[in-house]
């Protein structure tokens, strides 16, 4: 009896269920390869004799099906590469959320103050904080310093009467010999709370509900 030969157990290197892969592409375009020889295989045994086909044309049908299965191949590896570089997008985005981020945003005032940063002009010799509502009337001013400064804005009218919750803008107003010579918007502080990728940009959402994508986030920290 021969026993030269190990005795080998079913499916004992293959995995219960095979992901799909691209040796199923390579199983496919190997297929239609031997199909496309048949077929030109044919071709040449039934062209006429009395006008026989050209052997550079045989040549040009090959390479042109070579080229298609190159191109078939490419895009199915840009195919998965555009999927990897998705899932890490994907995964980026979680290091944002929770962070605090500044930009230039209406406020959306809710009844508790809000933190601001604020810097007027340095021609400017008086500046004022102006705070106006959806409708762009002036339900505010303030005089306050040109430097750069973080400050908690309460949410008061100018006759310190608590504003309505909603949308408002604020500005500063830089005035020079009092002409006014800049409008500088204030930047927001908010924490994130979502960020999703749209269109090839990163959206994110601060909690007051203000949307803002991540190329015009001015500052970032821990609250």
């Amino acid at each position: 009896m021969d026993v030269s030969q190990p005795t080998q157990t079913p499916n004992q290197t293959q995995p219960a269920n095979p992901p799909a892969t691209s040796d199923q592409t390579d199983t496919v375009l190997s297929s239609d390869f031997e199909t496309f020889i048949r077929m030109l295989t044919v071709q040449m045994q039934n062209q006429d004799p009395l006008n026989p086909l050209e052997s550079t044309e045989f040549a040009t049908q090959l390479a042109t099906f070579s080229s298609v299965e190159q191109q078939v191949l490419t895009n199915d590896l840009l195919s998965d590469l555009g999927a990897q570089l998705s899932a890490l997008g994907v995964s980026q985005l979680s290091g944002w959320i929770g962070m605090e981020g500044r930009a230039h945003v209406p406020v959306e005032f809710d009844g508790q103050p809000v933190t601001l940063t604020t810097h007027g002009s340095s021609l400017a010799d008086t500046h004022e904080l102006v705070v106006r509502d959806t409708n762009g009337v002036v339900v505010q001013r303030l005089e306050t310093t040109g430097e750069r400064q973080t400050v908690a804005w309460a949410g008061y009218d100018s006759n310190g009467n608590p504003l309505p919750n909603g949308t408002y803008q604020i500005d500063i107003e830089s005035f020079s010999q009092g002409a006014l010579v800049a409008t500088s918007p204030v930047q927001v502080h908010g924490r994130i709370t979502e960020a999703r990728i749209q269109n090839g940009q990163t959206h994110l959402v601060l909690e007051g509900g203000q949307e803002v994508i991540s190329s015009n986030i001015l500052g970032l920290r821990e609250p």
